[in-house]
């Protein structure tokens, strides 16, 4: 049994619509952080089990809500064709390791993103089961959803952990977020001007219900998540993320297609390679063939003050409103300082608006067990023949993606690191074996350090696109 095709973000209809759906793409998923951790899961059976079914009554509901799918989406998702080349089941891995890597048509591995996420759950379950029982009986005491339980019980079988007591508290997390969406709608004055972007910090398709209705009583009628949308009566949004930009591999070949491809208002991120030096000015540039297109910019990560303040500067002097969009991280505290400077500004209300995601889905679960406690991602790696990467700032952060098409080397001998991320088809490295795709990990890693290390072949796409994007050099964060 499948997913329902609606079961994701709404930008990953946009962007395929934006993009070309039938390209072969990688994506890979990993843990920016977290130490050593365990794979429970075959993940090519895992990832198989999600795949979109797709119903005409699915392809005429996106239709009515500004998500119109042409004939290579639909052409993606129903033919499925996909590579899966990932650790074995039971594989340990570390901090940044490609756990598995995605091919197939760019709409399909798109689409898969918020659904395979929350595999990071199963991942903290079992590698804390397999650690310390006693701390995952209290990590485990109260969770969210029936569903959410059932996940946990499910990996502890599957690491051979006898089951710990587990209650269900759906009303106290519904509560919870309830109260902290009140406080988020009361801080800027509107529910209108809030929505909710918090599928991939779900733990599973129930537990985000929960979290989305509560918004939707709080007043909040948007959500990214286009399945739920449609069931409690809210409306759909969302309309690029980073991937589109590196399918481009330039901002403005990015945000003009969004703009000439799609008939809609166009949303630009600015962040995926240099905010304020190419991402706000492209964006300012386009806006001003159409000032009155209602077109907005979005806030994601870095310095987002010092990003908006630039940003709000530039647009009155050139005489321009764009929407402002800020999501990343925001709590209620920030909202009330970026309020704070929305009237500084003089800037109207209605041009500014608020998204939310694991402040509202993950900050509000009695489990630690969330996305952000690893910092999990899944991200474009290689479009058609060209490798890929997002840069967006953040050089000193460690959130720069690997392009390519990223395997793990683990070292069985010898010295050096304890994993190389390397590129298939790549010689395997002396005193090293390949681990992704291998059929079982049947030999545990040798000690010492336990660093992660790119190859030869790896680092040289890395140097290779940071050369392209950045000949002058990277960029002072911002």
């Amino acid at each position: 049994m499948g997913s329902p095709l609606l079961a994701t973000d709404g930008y990953k209809f946009s962007m395929a619509e934006a993009g070309w759906p039938l390209r072969q793409e990688t994506f890979y998923y990993s843990h920016r952080k977290g130490g050593q951790q365990v794979v429970p899961v075959d993940v090519e059976a895992h990832v198989r089990a999600l795949l979109p079914e797709p119903t005409e009554e699915d392809y005429a509901y996106l239709a009515r809500n500004s998500y119109e799918m042409g004939a290579g989406f639909k052409a993606a998702i129903r033919k499925q064709r996909l590579i899966i080349r990932a650790l074995p089941r039971g594989a340990r891995f570390y901090a940044r390791e490609p756990v598995f890597t995605l091919t197939g048509s760019s709409a399909l591995v798109s689409w898969l993103e918020p659904l395979l996420l929350q595999l990071n759950f199963r991942i903290q379950v079992a590698t804390q089961a397999l650690a310390d029982r006693e701390a995952l009986a209290r990590a485990l005491a109260v969770v969210s959803c029936e569903e959410e339980k059932r996940i946990a019980l499910e990996t502890l079988d599957a690491v051979g952990v006898p089951a710990v007591p587990i209650t269900v508290d759906a009303e106290g997390y519904h509560a919870r977020v309830l109260a902290v969406v009140k406080d988020l709608v009361e801080a800027v004055g509107d529910p209108s001007r809030v929505f909710e972007v918090g599928l991939r910090a779900a733990t599973c398709l129930q537990q985000h219900e929960i979290a989305v209705s509560a918004c939707r009583e709080a007043g909040v009628m948007r959500t990214s998540n286009v399945y739920l949308a449609k069931k409690l009566g809210m409306i759909p949004v969302g309309t690029m993320g980073h991937e589109h930009v590196q399918r481009y591999g330039q901002d403005e070949a990015a945000f003009r297609a969004i703009r000439e491809r799609r008939p809609e208002r166009s949303s630009f991120l600015l962040d995926t390679y240099d905010t304020l030096g190419s991402g706000l000015p492209t964006a300012f540039r386009i806006i001003h063939e159409e000032p009155d297109a209602g077109d907005s910019i979005r806030f994601d990560s870095g310095d987002k003050k010092t990003q908006y303040t630039q940003a709000v500067s530039r647009a009155k002097a050139e005489g321009i409103k764009p929407v402002l969009i800020l999501e990343d991280g925001l709590d209620a505290r920030a909202t009330r300082e970026f309020e704070a400077l929305r009237r500084e500004f003089g800037w109207a209300p209605s041009q500014q608006f608020y998204g939310y995601g694991g402040f509202i889905v993950a900050r509000t679960m009695a489990s630690p067990f969330t996305r952000d406690r690893v910092a999990a991602v899944y991200k474009l790696a290689r479009t058609g023949h060209a490798p890929t990467m997002k840069f967006g700032n953040e050089l000193a952060e460690g959130k720069q993606s690997i392009p390519g098409t990223p395997v793990v080397f683990r070292r069985r001998g010898g010295s050096g690191p304890i994993g190389l991320i390397g590129q298939e088809g790549e010689p395997v490295p002396e005193g090293y074996e390949l681990l992704s795709g291998a059929p079982a990990d049947t030999s545990a890693p040798v000690g010492g350090e336990q660093r992660v290390a790119y190859t030869r072949a790896t680092q040289a796409l890395v140097d290779e696109l940071r050369q392209r994007h950045f000949p002058r050099g990277f960029p002072t964060p911002s």
